[in-house]
C-alpha cells in the first residue's frame, strides 16, 4: 500500500473479516464501510459480497447509525468489480455462477431494501460490480476525474436482472444500453450529466461534501427515510399503483409516530427537532 493508499484508509475504522479488507468505522450518527484492498483496486470476492451483506444489515439494525457511506480505501479506485482471480473457482459454469450471483443479488437487494440511507463516496474507478454496487446505493458522490462504467462486454459476460434493474431505473434504457454495450468508463461530468451519480466535488473536498450531506440526512427522521425508501421500492416494482391494502396503508402510518408529532411541534415552536426513530 502507498502512503497516499494509507492516508485514504480510515485508521479508526475496525476490520469486519480476517483480513481486514472489510472496515467499518460507526462515528454516529454516521458510519463508514470502507473496502480495503487499494492494492487491487478494492475488488471485491466472493467472501466480501457476504459479509458486505451481513454487515450493512447489522449497521441498519443499529439505532444510532442514520446514515451509511460506502468507499474504497485509496486514491485510485472507489471498486474495480468483481475480484477476476476468484472467476476460476466461482463463476467457470452456469451451476457456479449462479451461486456467485446469488451473493451479488442479495448484497444489491440489501442496500435498496434496507431502511438505513447509503451513500456511495467515489474517487477513482468505480468499475463493473463495483459501478453495480454504487448504482444500487441511494446516491453517489464523486471526485473529479473519476470514472465510472460496466464493461462486462470486455470479458464475455452480462449484468444480472437485478443490476439492469436499477442501472435503467437510475439512467433510463438509452444510457444504460450505451454504458453496457460502448464498455466506456464515464468520466464524472458525463456521469452527472446522464444522472448515473448526484453531484461532483473537487477532490480535496469530496469527504467535506459527502459526510456533510451525510449528516444532514442523519439529522431528519429515520422513519421517514425508511419509509420513502420501501414506498419507492413499491411503487418501481407496481407503477400502476395496483397497491395492497397494506402497501396503499403505508404512508399513512407516519402521522402515528412520535417523529411526526415532533417534527410538526418543532416547526411550529421554531427550535430543531429531536427524532428519535419511533
Amino acid at each position: 500500500m502507498t502512503d497516499t493508499a494509507a492516508a485514504r484508509t480510515p485508521t479508526d475504522a475496525m476490520p469486519v473479516d480476517a483480513n481486514g479488507y472489510l472496515l467499518v468505522r460507526r462515528d454516529p450518527p454516521v458510519a463508514t464501510v470502507t473496502i480495503n484492498r487499494p492494492a487491487q483496486r478494492n475488488a471485491i470476492s466472493l467472501d466480501m459480497w457476504v459479509q458486505l451483506t451481513s454487515l450493512l444489515r447489522d449497521l441498519d439494525a443499529d439505532r444510532d447509525v442514520r446514515c451509511v457511506v460506502i468507499t474504497g480505501a485509496g486514491d485510485e479506485a472507489f471498486s474495480a468489480g468483481a475480484d477476476i482471480s476468484d472467476f476460476e473457482q466461482h463463476r467457470s459454469d452456469s451451476t457456479k455462477g449462479r451461486v456467485y450471483n446469488a451473493a451479488v443479488d442479495g448484497l444489491l437487494e440489501t442496500v435498496a431494501e434496507i431502511g438505513t440511507p447509503v451513500i456511495s463516496m467515489i474517487r477513482g474507478f468505480a468499475a463493473g460490480g463495483g459501478c453495480e454496487l454504487a448504482v444500487a446505493t441511494d446516491l453517489r458522490i464523486v471526485a473529479e476525474g473519476s470514472r465510472l462504467g460496466i464493461p462486462v462486454a470486455r470479458l464475455g459476460i452480462t449484468i444480472g436482472h437485478r443490476e439492469m434493474y436499477g442501472l435503467v431505473n437510475l439512467v433510463g434504457k438509452g444510457n444504460a444500453l450505451y454504458i453496457l454495450l460502448s464498455g466506456r468508463l464515464l468520466d464524472a461530468d458525463e456521469a452527472l450529466r446522464i444522472g448515473l451519480v448526484n453531484q461532483v466535488a473537487p477532490v480535496d473536498q469530496l469527504e467535506a461534501v459527502t459526510y456533510k450531506l451525510a449528516n444532514d440526512i442523519a439529522a431528519l427522521a429515520p422513519l421517514s427515510h425508511a419509509v420513502n425508501k420501501k414506498t419507492m421500492n413499491q411503487v418501481l416494482a407496481k407503477p400502476s399503483l395496483d397497491l395492497t391494502p397494506e402497501e396503499a396503508e403505508l404512508p399513512l402510518g407516519q402521522f402515528d409516530t412520535r417523529d411526526y408529532h415532533e417534527g410538526f411541534r418543532a416547526f411550529l415552536e421554531k427550535r430543531r427537532p429531536q427524532f428519535i426513530g419511533e
